[in-house]
């Protein structure tokens, strides 16, 4: 249970900073685009998909191929979870939010 929530703690980590970074580009790179500006978006796609893949899937599965299958599925699924309680709390703090401003 640890560690899935490790795991998706890095997920969420992970998503506030690109999160962050794609919230600031226009500072740090221009406002203009480019014909560089959907190859960049597209590598940052495939590369946040791979990283959060990753930190999702990865020891589950190590642990699925090594025969620890039914942990290895309970991880996922655990991780999985973490990951939809942190939508619903980010959901309700955006809808929060919303109405105060």
């Amino acid at each position: 249970m640890k560690l899935s929530f490790l795991q998706a703690l890095g997920v969420v980590a992970y998503i506030t900073l690109i999160a962050t970074v794609m919230q600031n580009a226009n500072r740090v790179i221009g406002p203009k685009d480019t014909f560089l500006t959907p190859i960049a978006v597209l590598l940052l796609f495939v590369v946040s998909a791979s990283i959060t893949a990753g930190l999702t899937l990865g020891r589950s599965i190590l642990w699925y191929l090594d025969g620890q299958k039914k942990d290895a599925v309970s991880l996922f699924f655990y991780v999985v979870g973490w990951l939809f309680i942190s939508m619903v709390l980010v959901f309700g703090a955006s809808f929060l939010i919303s109405k105060n401003f």
